[in-house]
């Protein structure tokens, strides 16, 4: 009897210990899919956008379509080569071209982020973390899906759809002709371009593919500094080098 006994209390032991482990042990947030549609609302102090949100890692690019509230119809095309061309296809055909020293976020970003617990949002319970105090990003408990994420600036996106495996037509991906005649004055310094874009108010931030305006910035030769934009270009930093390398760096 105390044969048959034991076997079974090793294996209800077994069983506890793993799930122990289970509720001991944070969950993960889910990695992007490789290609996805997602409709986004978002809200920036009260600024209001809906934005198309293109995702194609295997292709090396990333699209966003604002709409500003009442406003102007924005492309903001996103290449892994560190190219972004922001434009209008209205009549009066502005461009700008952009020059960045990292390309589009990869599918597991989210890696090494602070969990937080669950919290219900937008009528959804929802696992929640935080990456190096700059982004609060919330996930679907039951499907894993995104479902809102917080800036610290206060900037929010509420994800309306998303569509995992969804590919925008390569057509879509094509900058207009006087983009390009655009980059074609900016090849002659494109160092003094990318700093100009900063003395025009901008920072580096490619995280939804917009750059948040600033008041300031300071350039640094090294990842010392704890402001969360200069900790959010060490997180995209992260697939190019380890974490030590050099990086030129924008911060408030």
């Amino acid at each position: 009897m105390a044969c048959a006994v034991k076997p079974i209390l090793i294996f209800l032991i077994s069983i506890i210990s793993f799930h122990v482990s289970l509720i001991a042990s944070d969950p993960t947030p889910a990695a992007w899919p490789l290609q996805f549609h997602s409709i986004l609302f978002m809200n920036n102090s009260g600024t209001l956008q809906h934005v198309d949100l293109w995702y194609d890692w295997p292709n090396g690019r990333n699209f966003n379509i604002i709409q500003n509230q009442l406003g102007k119809l924005t492309y903001d095309l996103e290449w892994d080569n560190g190219t972004s061309y922001i434009y209008t296809l209205d009549s009066e055909k502005e461009c700008r071209v952009l020059h960045f020293p990292v390309g589009i976020l990869r599918p597991n970003w989210l890696e090494g982020a602070n969990y937080l617990g669950q919290e219900e949002k937008d009528g959804f319970l929802c696992n929640v973390w935080e990456k190096v105090d700059f982004i609060w990003y919330y996930e679907d408990v039951v499907t894993k899906r995104p479902v809102y994420w917080a800036f610290y600036t206060g900037y929010t996106a509420h994800v309306m759809t998303f569509e995992v495996g969804a590919v925008l037509e390569d057509s879509h991906w094509q900058a207009p002709l006087y983009c390009f005649k655009e980059a074609e004055a900016q090849d002659k310094g494109k160092e003094e371009s990318f700093l100009s874009m900063k003395l025009n108010g901008y920072h580096l931030m490619r995280l939804r593919g917009v750059s948040f305006p600033v008041s300031s910035f300071q350039c640094l030769y090294n990842r010392s500094s704890s402001s969360p934009v200069t900790r959010v270009l060490e997180l995209q930093h992260t697939r190019y080098g380890g974490v030590g390398d050099p990086l030129l760096l924008f911060c408030l």
